[in-house]
């Protein structure tokens, strides 16, 4: 799962000239799926797990993606977010449970988003 969402980042943080091919439906999923890492990285935030800098690479790397006309389901996805609920490319999980499953702590799996995170941002252009 770390793997998904570590992909998924990274994908984002480089696909911004992509998205002009891009079909609805996967500019829609694009979307929410960052709309619920940035609830995620909120949650981390929040349990103290993190500062606030993945946050604010998170929020401009959402600019990047045109967002859909109804942001209906990508404000849920946020809101699963906040309350530790991994949703992305089709696949949900608690992120308790997903860190207990690598073997991690709850801490190590946020420092571990948050880091890729302002990696990815640290590649965007100034």
């Amino acid at each position: 799962m770390r793997k998904t969402i570590l992909t998924s980042i990274v994908a984002l943080a480089f696909a911004a000239p992509a998205f002009a091919q891009a079909t609805t439906d996967q500019m829609e999923m694009a979307y929410n799926s960052a709309r619920n890492q940035l609830g995620i990285l909120k949650y981390c935030q929040t349990a103290g797990h993190i500062d606030g800098a993945a946050v604010d690479v998170q929020q401009k790397m959402l600019t990047l993606i045109p967002p859909p006309s109804d942001k209906t389901k990508g404000d849920a996805a946020e809101q699963e977010g906040q309350k530790g609920t991994i949703s992305a490319m089709g696949i949900t999980q608690n992120l308790a449970a997903s860190a207990k499953a690598q073997n991690v702590t709850e801490k190590q799996f946020c420092e571990t988003i948050a880091n890729a995170v302002v990696q990815a941002g640290a590649q965007l252009p100034k």
